[in-house]
């Protein structure tokens, strides 16, 4: 008799690097818990309909339980010869019990559990990544909270632009998790969705009850189509798009940080527990956390495209490509977590450099908007304000000087409506008390701003 649980009409059996190819065992054992739980929920459905004896339930039961505590312990070696999850689970649990063990499989097929293993995984990942998100938001907040008056130059292609307040930079990242968290909550609806009974891709002739398993497995909803039960990728794509586009956002903030810790900038320090130093060059100090989250993102933008690319074309129902699904998804939801867990403690222990920040924009032209705007308060037109503006901006870069410097009288030789009350005008404390716009730098907008965020944060 073949060895292959597949192998009544085969008179060879492959050779061992064959199955070695050919084995998903080596990745899919980290679904031993999902596997263990819907083949419960699956002899407890069995019984119920009387389709097996409620002894033979409870024995294959107790072994499947018994089976989950000694892997988690590293009891059992998994074969390669026995291809994936399903099949070494089955095979432990007919060594443990005997031939009973061999009636779990009635009315369904390796293609619905190993969906359904996939959807109990992610929807269960998925729920941890949402509340990574939040806690990495609370983080962010924590820090907006203390720097509402804190101020430091806006850039625009790398180039200081305008004064804001630095908690006003910092919760743009807050709303890009926010989006991010509210995709994921949402994709839960796609995910939690039971594909169990479907069997290979018809259903089965046996009465089972597909309803019952959908409830013990806490699943919102059951596939109405066997076909695309089986053959449903959808919400891993979207899962993958879902962590792709989060470490986008966390590959732009990484940007910033590196950015901020430079000696140029100084506008941050990073704590020495998340930065490294140099084998050759004593002074470093290295922002190599962020950096690495930064490149991390080439890892799940590709795990993305590799998922895509291997539905593409793929016919009814399903096919051994599919195998392809669970890698790219497990070291996806990997490289996420490990980066906001990583993200959430740099944040929380770097110092913000106040004074430096401060400075800064004492020391540039990001308040040039502000001595136009004044112009066109003077009734002057809008276009005829900056032209003057950009005149006396290239004066000062001649004469070493900036706009706080220059003196009154060379102020009204540009412009005549130009008064002593400019001085107060350009100072970047006032510049951010002028933006009273919904969403904007200014002090009260940015105080209502954190309690939106503390509002949705709390519900």
């Amino acid at each position: 008799m073949s060895k292959k649980a597949w192998g009544g009409r085969f008179e060879a059996q492959p050779e061992d690097w064959v199955d070695d190819f050919n084995a998903s065992i080596d990745f899919d054992k980290n679904l031993i818990d999902q596997d263990i739980q819907g083949s419960i929920a699956h002899a407890t459905m069995l019984a119920n309909q009387h389709i097996i004896s409620q002894d033979d339930a409870k024995t294959i039961i107790e072994g499947l339980k018994e089976i989950q505590v000694d892997a988690h312990q590293n009891k059992i070696e998994f074969k390669a010869s026995l291809e994936d999850i399903h099949l070494n689970i089955e095979h432990e649990l007919i060594q443990r019990v005997g031939e009973v063990g061999g009636k779990l499989h009635t009315g369904r097929s390796r293609n619905d559990q190993v969906a359904t293993d996939m959807h109990l995984y992610t929807k269960e990942e998925v729920l941890e990544i949402i509340e990574l998100i939040k806690s990495l938001q609370q983080t962010i907040l924590k820090i907006a909270n203390t720097h509402i008056d804190t101020i430091m130059p806006g850039y625009t292609h790398l180039q200081r632009a305008q004064p804001i307040s630095f908690a006003h930079h910092i919760m743009t990242y807050f709303w890009m998790l926010e989006r991010d968290k509210s995709r994921f909550q949402d994709s839960i609806k796609r995910i939690d969705i039971s594909p169990l009974g479907a069997a290979a891709l018809s259903g089965t002739t046996h009465p089972i009850d597909r309803h019952e398993t959908q409830s013990l497995l806490n699943f919102s909803a059951i596939y109405e189509n066997s076909l695309d039960a089986v053959s449903d990728r959808d919400y891993i794509v979207e899962t993958l798009h879902n962590i792709s586009l989060t470490m986008v956002h966390l590959s732009r903030f990484s940007e910033e940080i590196i950015f901020w810790s430079t000696d140029e900038a100084k506008f941050i320090t990073l704590s020495d527990a998340f930065s490294t130093g140099s084998s050759i060059m004593p002074q470093k100090k290295n922002p190599d956390m962020a950096e690495l989250i930064r490149g991390k993102v080439g890892r799940t933008t590709g795990h993305l495209m590799s998922m895509l690319v291997t539905l593409k074309g793929l016919p009814l129902a399903y096919n051994k490509d599919m195998q392809e699904d669970k890698e790219g998804l497990f070291d996806a939801i990997h490289t996420i977590k490990g980066s906001l867990k990583i993200f959430d403690g740099m944040l929380d222990t770097m110092t913000v450099n106040t004074d430096r920040l401060n400075e800064t924009v004492t020391k540039d032209f990001s308040n040039a908007t502000e001595l136009a705007d004044y112009l066109v308060s003077k009734n002057v037109p809008f276009r005829t304000a900056h032209e003057i503006v950009g005149k006396i901006v290239l004066d000062c870069i001649n004469n070493g000087i900036y706009l706080l410097d220059v003196p009154l009288t060379d102020y009204q030789s540009y412009h005549q409506s130009i008064e002593s009350d400019i001085y107060d005008y350009l100072k970047p404390e006032n510049c951010l008390k002028r933006r009273k716009s919904y969403g904007s730098t200014g002090q009260d907008a940015v105080k209502h701003q954190l309690s939106v965020a503390e509002k949705l944060l709390k519900s």
